[in-house]
């Protein structure tokens, strides 16, 4: 590998370190919108079951490969919260599907349209173009590290 190469791979890295930081910090400020009590690891669960629900908890641990009990306990607070609900699984009445409550979805839209109000100011100097290559970009290295679901 040349040098030049390697010294961008070790920017890349850089660069990708400062990203998961923000990422950090941006979801427990995005939890603390949605309640004040919401940890960020609850908090990217409640945001994984209002895409994907209804969901049983047995799928969100192995979506985040966490031990059950530990989704347990963090499902718990949620509905504790007021920001989850469970119902019995039609398909087996021993499990529960969990879904997010109306309040929930009422608190995570008010984030999403603050976070994309937010994101607009700060990406302001950039045009289309450069925000839609980007975008495509960060699509193309998420792939190639197999990042997201194809």
């Amino acid at each position: 590998m040349t040098e030049p190469r390697v010294d961008t791979l070790r920017d890349l890295e850089h660069e990708v370190g400062v990203l998961i930081r923000r990422v950090r910090r941006v979801i427990g400020e995005r939890a603390r919108m949605v309640h004040p009590d919401l940890q960020p690891a609850s908090y990217l669960i409640l945001t994984t079951v209002a895409q994907e629900e209804p969901l049983r908890a047995s799928a969100i641990s192995e979506l985040f490969d966490v031990d059950k009990g530990a989704i347990s306990r963090q499902v718990k607070h949620l509905v504790d919260l007021g920001l989850l609900q469970h119902e019995k699984d039609p398909a087996d009445a021993r499990a529960s599907l969990l879904s997010v409550t109306d309040e929930a979805r009422t608190r995570m839209a008010d984030v999403v349209a603050h976070r994309q109000k937010e994101l607009g100011e700060k990406l302001a100097g950039w045009t289309d173009e450069d925000l839609s290559s980007f975008v495509g970009e960060l699509s193309r290295y998420n792939r190639a590290l197999n990042l997201v679901e194809q």
